[in-house]
């Protein structure tokens, strides 16, 4: 690999260079790559050709099936960009984040599945959805009141 091709190792200490640098790499592999990090993998999109617009929305999600070679291209990109961004990480910081991805998937599970247990409290259910929705806010995973009053409700018995 040349030089000029090197990937800028992640320093919390110098993050702005760092990310001035990544940037600059990002762009060179992909005018979208920074879009993809800043606002998340692109939908591949096709135009709405229905007569009566659902909400007015210009475009649809294109069904992957109707995928060409450049909308797979585009769709990857979240992936290439994961990719070199771990390739930054040393093994400290990569070991943090694989532990902060696998208390949010047990945390979002917990809340996908959280049920009021027999002889349960409405209070001690109360205290146990509030304690999984702290955690998920703490690790960037914010719900509505309308998102966690809806749970509440399910998750009380049927009797």
């Amino acid at each position: 690999m040349s030089s000029f091709n090197k990937i800028p190792m992640f320093s919390k200490e110098e993050f702005d260079d760092w990310k001035i640098r990544m940037h600059a790499h990002l762009a060179v592999q992909d005018d979208d790559m920074w879009y993809v990090i800043t606002d998340g993998p692109m939908k591949i999109m096709k135009a709405n050709t229905v007569v009566a617009l659902i909400d007015g929305a210009p475009h649809l999600e294109k069904p992957r099936d109707e995928w060409i070679s450049e909308d797979k291209r585009k769709a990857n990109l979240d992936n290439v960009a994961k990719d070199i961004l771990y390739k930054t990480l040393d093994k400290n910081t990569f070991s943090k984040i694989k532990i902060y991805k696998k208390k949010l998937s047990v945390d979002v599970q917990k809340f996908d599945n959280i049920k009021m247990k027999a002889g349960e409290s409405i209070s001690d259910f109360d205290e146990r959805v509030s304690t999984i929705v702290n955690e998920l806010n703490a690790l960037g995973r914010v719900h509505s009141n309308k998102e966690i009053a809806l749970k509440v409700m399910y998750g009380l018995p049927k009797e």
